[in-house]
């Protein structure tokens, strides 16, 4: 089996693969940290990805990993933190979520000066997690193919799983995808220990500030159909004004990187098994706007589904 693409799902798709006994390759042009998923602000929860109900499912079915793993924090990456989700209600994600979430509340005023909720949700050291699953696959007995896929026909394997994201705009080709421009600030973190997101529906932003015990994550940037991957010095310092207005400790942070990624949004994601060009089996899972990240493994169980025909072990 090959897996096309090593961002955060096609990692995740080919270890499920991988565990469950297949001999699987990832073939991908770029290692995991120059993918899109390496500049994630990583916060799990289903955010710009359609269809809602599907990616709270495999949202849910994430989460259950990602509290596993945060048990591990120095070696996964992944910690399990609370924070403020701004202008969100809980009758509108209590439903869905309450159940999977002990502590989910109202915000107070003193936690965020206007509605929201207070959750305890996984955020994710990137560059850390992206390192621990290619050595999870590769002990599972994967390997990683440096080489550019420019034609999927040409990809000479009994079942190829097409996991690349905005890749598959030309490879398919699917026109329905486009990207969307994120651009991040990384600063030293001054102490913060709780995250945060705001939403302004007028101004059209969303601000975030993420915390990791190195640094911080502060966001961010939603840019339509922006291929530009070069960081905006006036765009950042907007990013850092807005997160000083939620977090004041944010002002006097000195800032130690730049990072930009391009979101691979679709009008839903595409999770789907076709005959492939040469007659063998030919699975696409791509197109998960801003929640790779968060519906990772619920998808990658799904892909294996399709392309072993069993469902792999949970």
């Amino acid at each position: 089996m090959i897996v096309v693409g090593s961002g955060v799902v096609g990692l995740t798709t080919a270890v499920v693969l991988a565990e469950s006994g297949r001999r699987v390759a990832v073939r991908t042009r770029e290692p995991a940290e120059a993918t899109t998923s390496a500049v994630a602000g990583a916060l799990w929860w289903p955010y710009s990805i359609e269809p809602v109900e599907l990616a709270r499912a495999w949202a849910l079915r994430s989460l259950t990993v990602y509290e596993e793993l945060a048990e591990r924090p120095g070696e996964t990456g992944v910690r399990m933190v609370e924070g403020v989700m701004g202008e969100a209600r809980l009758d509108e994600h209590g439903p869905w979520a309450a159940g999977r979430l002990p502590g989910l509340r109202a915000s107070t005023p003193a936690e965020y000066a206007g509605s929201g909720m207070w959750a305890r949700l996984p955020l994710i050291d990137m560059p850390v997690y992206l390192r621990w699953l290619r050595e999870r696959f590769r002990r599972a007995g994967g390997t990683v193919e440096a080489r550019t896929v420019t034609d999927l026909a040409g990809v000479r394997a009994p079942v190829v799983v097409n996991c690349t994201g905005l890749g598959a705009r030309d490879l398919v080709p699917d026109p329905h995808m486009r990207p969307v421009r994120g651009q991040l600030v990384i600063a030293e973190n001054p102490g913060i220990r709780t995250w945060v997101v705001s939403t302004d529906a007028a101004a059209g932003t969303t601000t975030y500030v993420f915390p990791h015990p190195d640094r911080l994550v502060l966001g961010g940037t939603t840019d339509p159909d922006d291929w530009t991957t070069e960081p905006d010095p006036a765009v950042a310092a907007r990013i850092v004004e807005r997160c000083a207005a939620l977090r004041p400790e944010v002002a006097g942070a000195k800032v130690i990187g730049h990072r930009v990624g391009l979101r691979p949004v679709r009008s839903a994601v595409r999770l789907e098994r076709e005959v492939g060009p040469d007659g063998g089996t030919l699975v696409h899972n791509y197109g998960h706007g801003g929640a790779g990240v968060t519906v990772a493994w619920g998808c990658a169980w799904d892909a294996a589904e399709l392309a072993t025909g069993a469902v792999p072990g949970r």
